[in-house]
Formats: structure tokens, C-alpha cells, sequence
């Protein structure tokens, strides 16, 4: 089960408070077990700051507390703050990736399901795409992407995979497998009814609860190969 600290103080001397956690993790280099950690400053009070350190488990939260460079540095963290610092230790019982999430709903619902008016839901109005078969670097709006997706479900009956998914800060990257039959006319290729596979690597960013922006790279020369338009 994932474990979070969250450590709050107050300190007018923040810079310096910085300053020594950049040395706690290059002192803990290869032995901090922590995974995530952030600091936020309270908007109404400029003293008052409160970190989150996110661990596997409450055991490797303890491990990581029993590193000597990690007492030592927070005594010198307690001179620096205008009283001791208050420990909030709480296990993980929901953990909601809600940019994931969404990235999942566009493959799962929107690609391979087909409810394009889900576009409009999860897309910026002004999303811009970058797409390695378009001969313009990028295209703009929810309805460039709609024509896009209704092409490959024109030309294919497919399902996606989704094998794997990263998410750091606003992008959420996802390695995918589509799988599905040749029905349409695909880049000129008339229908053959073969089966065929493509993978492929899109990176979505987001802003304000909606995909902003897409970067997508698939294996087509693979694909074309399987339908025979390559040698």
C-alpha cells in the first residue's frame, strides 16, 4: 500500500531550507526510498509550506527515515523553521490519475468505440496535433481530430491496447497496440480484409482538465507492409 508524509512548517527563510534538501538527495543518492515529493507555499500566509513525500509502502517510509543523513538534515531543517515541523503520515486508500484517466477514455472510448462526441469532453477546442503522416506539422481544433479518427475507423475494425502508460507533471505518454481488420481504403490502399497490428507512442499534454496538445509515432511502414503495399 503507498504511503504519503506530508510535512508542514513555517519558515521565512525558504531559500535556505531549498537549499538543504538539494543536498539531502544528493547525500541519499541510490538510497532514498521516496518516489514523489513536492513542497507547496501557502497563497494566503508567504511563511507557510507544506511538503508531500509519496513512498511504496509505510516499510520503506521507515527505511528512508532511518538514513543518518536524513536526521541530520532535518535538525538543521528545525532551525530553519519557526518551530518544529508537524508529521501527517496517511495510507494511500484511492488513487485517482485523472490525466490517465482521460488518456484511456480517448483510446478505449473515442478511438476504438467510436463516440466521437466524447471529443468535445476530453479535447482542448484549440488541441493541436503532431502527427508524423500529416505533411503539416500541426493540426488545430477538435474537428481535425474527429476527421482523423472517423478515417481509421473508416478504414479499419480495430481495438487498441493500451501497454503501457507514463505520467509526469501535465503529460500523460502511452505505448498502444491497435489490432483490427483492413475494411476501407487506407492511404490509397484499397480494402484487402487482412488482419494486421500497428504499435505506436502518443505523449498527450494537458491543461485545465482537457488534452491540450498530442504527439503521436506509429509504426505505418509495418502496417503497410501487412496490408502488401510494401515489398
Amino acid at each position: 500500500m503507498k504511503f504519503v508524509q506530508v510535512i508542514d512548517c513555517k519558515t521565512e527563510r525558504f531559500d535556505d531550507v531549498d537549499r538543504l534538501m538539494d543536498q539531502w538527495v544528493e547525500q541519499t543518492k541510490g538510497r532514498r526510498t521516496a518516489t514523489h515529493s513536492l513542497i507547496g507555499k501557502d497563497r494566503s500566509d508567504g511563511a507557510h509550506y507544506v511538503e508531500i513525500v509519496e513512498f511504496p509502502s509505510y516499510e520503506e517510509a521507515v527505511a528512508n527515515s532511518k538514513l543518518p543523513e536524513t536526521d541530520r538534515i532535518f535538525q538543521e531543517m528545525v532551525e530553519l523553521c519557526d518551530g518544529t515541523p508537524t508529521f501527517t503520515d496517511l495510507d494511500v486508500v484511492r488513487d485517482e490519475q485523472l490525466n490517465q484517466e482521460l488518456s484511456r477514455r480517448f483510446f478505449h472510448e473515442i478511438a476504438a468505440g467510436g463516440n466521437l462526441d466524447a471529443i468535445d469532453e476530453v479535447f482542448a477546442a484549440d488541441y493541436a496535433d503532431h502527427d508524423i503522416l500529416k505533411e503539416e506539422d500541426t493540426v488545430v481544433g477538435c474537428d481535425g481530430l474527429r476527421s482523423d479518427v472517423s478515417r481509421w475507423r473508416s478504414a479499419f475494425d480495430f481495438t487498441v491496447s493500451l501497454d503501457r502508460q507514463i505520467c509526469e507533471g501535465d503529460d500523460v505518454a502511452t505505448l498502444w497496440t491497435l489490432t483490427g481488420i483492413h475494411k476501407g481504403d487506407f492511404m490509397g490502399i484499397a480494402p484487402t480484409g487482412k488482419q494486421c497490428t500497428m504499435t505506436g507512442t502518443t505523449i498527450f499534454r494537458f491543461k485545465d482538465g482537457k488534452i491540450q496538445e498530442g504527439w503521436w509515432h506509429h509504426d505505418v511502414l509495418g502496417l503497410m507492409r501487412q496490408l502488401g503495399a510494401l515489398g
